[in-house]
């Protein structure tokens, strides 16, 4: 999951302070998720699911297809 959120937001171009601006949290944090260092909360999840447009089951690893709702 932690490095799902690392490619997603690579491929949308963005810098980890600009998505956890987007996130309402601290860039230090945001890092804490993709480093697996710190857990990500359930209305992240939600939140980079809406963001990104791709399941939250493809963000956990669940599925391999981002569209699956």
């Amino acid at each position: 999951m932690y490095e799902r959120i690392r490619i997603l937001r690579r491929k949308f171009t963005l810098t980890q302070k600009q998505l956890a601006a987007a996130l309402s949290c601290s860039q230090q944090v945001y890092s804490n998720y993709e480093l697996g260092q710190r857990d990500i909360p359930t209305d992240i999840l939600i939140k980079l699911s809406s963001f990104y447009g791709v399941s939250v089951d493809y963000i956990l690893g669940i599925s391999d297809d981002p569209n699956v709702r």
